[in-house]
């Protein structure tokens, strides 16, 4: 039996199974849509920063390479000579339902999709194939994830990505980059780090991934940066008060001086009447013990010293060595 290293195989119905978006850089991943130019650059990338990409699909162009990795014309090609578990989805937002499809079938089992404008519809069936199936969707429309000073599955941008000991959620892809990069400026590195991504219908939202964060062992603290129109931020305050979360949450929430009744960028940015407005979530996450933050400048400043602060020894001194 194929010995598939760091891909979790969760089902999402049981109570008593956790989501678990860890990978290291022993993890087979592939690309599909690998000779797109999307595909050929962020292919490369990946394998700079240090992912093992073993290998891509292209139904429309068989054999060959890219970037010096095989090209196969389906996954269960690619997983058959390559081990691959992960992929990386590059491909346009009315063919990726099909391609999330093609890469279940073969035993695909974490699929990260960074693609924008996936239909509805689409999205369901495809939130329904991967539970069904067990499997770890990110996306749609996600930046992607990372474990810092390990492996990336899409975007993040590397001077952004430096190991340390806080836990990071985005539903924004460019904020996120922004925090995360001045966060590293300031000595603070993150321990694993995903984009839910956007879109109201999504693989993986913030509070699926609470017991994720509270097992895992080098995150000392989390942070989520949200944004007003959906109930994200609201389920991820009752997520952390059910399950108790016992290390310091911060938040940052887009879209407080945004006006009322004006449609926001994110497909996920509606506000319903009072659900989804910035009063409705700053209220909810700080009833869950959240430090919520007015803006990213106080965010950075905030979460750099209470991590500082968290990390200094008793009696004071030099707090020592970074968390990495």
């Amino acid at each position: 039996m194929l010995h598939l290293p760091r891909c979790v195989h969760v089902s999402l119905h049981a109570a008593h199974e956790m989501i678990n978006p860890g990978i290291d850089r022993t993890t087979p991943v592939i690309v599909q849509g690998i000779t797109g130019r999307a595909g050929q650059l962020h292919s490369r990338l990946m394998r700079q920063y240090g992912t093992n990409v073993v290998g891509g699909v292209s139904p429309k162009k068989e054999a060959g390479s890219v970037n010096g990795l095989p090209v196969f014309a389906d996954c269960a090609a690619a997983v058959q000579a390559t081990g691959a578990c992960a992929s990386v989805l590059l491909v346009g937002a009315f063919d990726l339902l099909h391609a999330m499809e093609d890469a279940i079938a073969a035993g695909i089992r974490y699929l990260v999709t960074p693609t924008e404008g996936m239909p509805v519809h689409d999205a369901l069936k495809a939130r329904a194939l991967c539970r069904n199936a067990g499997a770890v969707w990110i996306g749609a429309s996600t930046p992607g994830m990372a474990v810092p000073g390990e492996a990336k599955l899409g975007f993040l941008p590397d001077d952004a990505l430096m190991p340390g000991p806080l836990g990071l959620m985005a539903r924004s892809g460019t904020l996120s980059y922004e925090a995360g990069y001045r966060l590293a400026q300031r000595g603070v590195g993150t321990s694993v780090w995903v984009g839910v991504g956007g879109d109201p219908v999504k693989g993986t939202r913030f509070a699926d991934l609470v017991p994720f964060y509270a097992a895992e062992s080098r995150t000392k603290a989390l942070l989520i940066i949200g944004e007003i129109g959906g109930t994200d931020e609201e389920e991820f305050a009752q997520a952390l008060a059910a399950r108790k979360f016992d290390k310091p949450a911060f938040a940052l929430v887009a879209g407080r001086s945004a006006p009322e009744g004006v449609m926001m960028g994110h497909a996920g940015a509606l506000v319903h009447g009072a659900h989804g407005t910035y009063a409705a979530k700053r209220a909810a996450l700080e009833s869950a013990n959240v430090e919520v933050f007015n803006s990213l400048n106080e965010m950075v400043e905030g979460v750099a010293s209470r991590l500082r602060h968290q990390r200094r020894p008793r009696g004071g001194g030099d707090p020592g060595e970074r968390d990495s």
